[in-house]
């Protein structure tokens, strides 16, 4: 969704800029004005001196100013952030055997690996993520063990069982693994 979005966001906004620049460039080179430009002969400047201080005395125009700015770098700020926090391996190559290879959705790998890590017994959640290549995929796995689980344990089950069941399903020859284990917080026990 964040691709899509990202594309049609850029789109947009190359448009609005090449519509522009291109028709500031034609009226400039002496080519007749469209319909729709706010100037009609090539020496007009874009803002005169009284539409750029047309609003200068009025109380409202400089905080709307600086909140309409105010929103746009927060906004540019955010879509940065999530373009380059953007780490989820979205696709994993899967290998056929017949040359083709196969797509295999990461989201789809992300959660059968969380929802077998959570059935692993003593292990209360489970979170997965894959990073890396297409080809090269690697799992960051946070795995919320109860208190009465030996994380050793609990660790080799899900090694040897969530983890090497989704390597083997996906046809990858390995699949390295940051796993991160954490305790559920528990009220204390009352003894007798």
């Amino acid at each position: 969704m964040l691709r899509i979005v990202n594309r049609v966001f850029l789109a947009l906004v190359g448009l609005v800029l090449l519509v522009l620049g291109g028709s500031v460039l034609a009226v400039r080179l002496g080519a007749p004005a469209p319909s729709w430009w706010i100037h009609q002969d090539r020496h007009d400047v874009l803002l005169s001196d009284a539409e750029r201080t047309r609003w200068r005395d009025a109380g409202w125009w400089w905080p709307v100013v600086i909140a309409v700015l105010a929103v746009l770098l927060l906004l540019a700020l955010w879509w940065l952030v999530s373009v380059l926090r953007r780490r989820r391996l979205a696709e994993v190559l899967v290998d056929t055997g017949d040359g083709e290879g196969a797509l295999l959705r990461g989201r789809a790998l992300e959660d059968a690996l969380t929802g077998e890590a959570a059935r692993i017994d003593g292990v209360d959640r489970s979170r997965a993520h894959l990073t890396g290549r297409r080809s090269a995929p690697e799992a960051r796995v946070r795995l919320a063990l109860e208190p009465h689980v030996d994380p050793g344990a609990a660790l080799d089950d899900f090694t040897t069982g969530a983890l090497t069941h989704a390597r083997t399903s996906a046809g990858l020859a390995s699949l390295p693994a940051e796993v991160r284990l954490t305790g559920v917080k528990h009220h204390a026990e009352r003894v007798s």
